[in-house]
């Protein structure tokens, strides 16, 4: 009974060896200073109250770039990652920064464009 299930000459597949690939890459290592046990680096100002205030006062959309970056500080450090705790604190700050600078910015382009159409509406009610 199982002779007529069979298929007529039937060959068995060709047997294939399989290849071996190598990773199309190598994963980087980023430098990342070796402490001894107990010796960490001081941690890093997350700059979390700058970032906040700028956010408020200034320009909204830089400083929530800055509060975003100054949350990363603690969890990176205290993960091992001091190089990238340090990164993260520097662009918090330099985020604040431009949040500030922005804001003054836009206080001088106000101020001109008020001068400005403060005069002409001067000049205008002269004639």
């Amino acid at each position: 009974m199982d002779k007529q299930y069979e298929q007529p000459n039937q060959q068995q597949p060709p047997h294939y060896q399989q290849r071996t690939y190598q990773q199309p890459y190598q994963q980087q290592s980023y430098y990342q200073p070796n402490y001894a046990q107990g010796q960490m680096p001081p941690r890093p100002d997350n700059y979390l109250v700058w970032a906040i205030l700028s956010t408020i006062f200034c320009c909204l959309p830089f400083g929530i770039v800055s509060i975003v970056y100054s949350a990363k500080v603690d969890s990176l450090y205290t993960s091992g990652d001091y190089v990238g705790a340090q990164q993260a604190a520097d662009n918090a700050k330099k985020w604040a920064w431009w949040s500030a600078i922005s804001l003054v910015i836009i206080t001088i382009v106000v101020i001109i464009l008020a001068a400005l159409l403060g005069y002409a509406g001067y000049v205008s009610n002269l004639d």
